[in-house]
């Protein structure tokens, strides 16, 4: 059996609004092995995002633990958090936010250059993070020109630039048609396949949730089911 990645206790969000103290998250437990492949459903308002920030350590939990290979990531300072972010996680949204001056092996490496990577070799990672996701050919062209699946993809090839353990990603496919969806759907399947990339997948597209290895489903911030495929 993989061995636990994410451990999460009795986890409890709370935010304040005009209307008072709200709870987004209702003592979720759950544990993510490594190397699976997770879905979380839910219709809107159910606590997906909140859950995934949660884990990406975008937020903090209001009480219960979010532990990652047993260290509490609760516990992290803000610099501590971003090296972990850094080394451990990529992150893929809805909108790519990829930046249409530059080219998208440029986007791709851009995160390493700023890291102090050296160019040439944050450009040759990128190309190769770039031929994982099928856009080897599209390397040298600005992103203006790629279509919506290619600029999501993209998206990931960023994300995953430096291989890391696990890859969050909230809605990949929610700008995309069914069939450019399939499309990222099989490269993100591909990672986890090929590479062992943890993936975590918060998502309406009930074929996507499907093609993975488990689902939890949140009803009103609580885990009310969890599913194998």
């Amino acid at each position: 059996m993989q061995e636990a990645l994410y451990h999460v206790e009795h986890v409890v969000k709370k935010v304040e609004s005009p209307a008072g103290e709200l709870t987004i998250l209702r003592d979720v437990s759950f544990t993510v092995r490594r190397g699976e492949a997770l879905a979380v459903v839910g219709s809107s308002g159910s606590g997906k995002s909140t859950l995934l920030h949660l884990l990406g350590t975008l937020d903090k939990a209001s009480s219960g633990k979010v532990l990652f290979e047993g260290r509490d990531l609760g516990a992290l300072s803000p610099a501590e958090a971003a090296h972990f972010r850094n080394k451990e996680l990529g992150f893929v949204f809805q909108f790519h936010h990829l930046l249409p001056e530059f080219t998208t092996v440029e986007n791709v490496a851009m995160q390493a250059i700023i890291g102090g990577m050296p160019r040439n070799k944050a450009l040759a990672l990128a190309t190769e993070s770039l031929e994982r996701v099928g856009l080897a050919e599209r390397c040298h062209h600005h992103v203006t020109t790629l279509s919506g699946g290619e600029r999501q993809r993209a998206a990931i090839a960023r994300a995953t630039l430096m291989c890391p353990k696990v890859l969050l990603a909230d809605e990949p496919t929610g700008n995309l048609d069914e069939k450019t969806g399939a499309r990222v759907v099989e490269v993100l399947r591909g990672l986890n396949r090929d590479m062992g990339m943890t993936l975590i997948i918060v998502t309406h597209n009930q074929e996507l949730a499907a093609s993975l290895d488990r689902s939890l489903e949140l009803r009103s911030g609580e885990l009310y089911a969890e599913n194998s495929i």
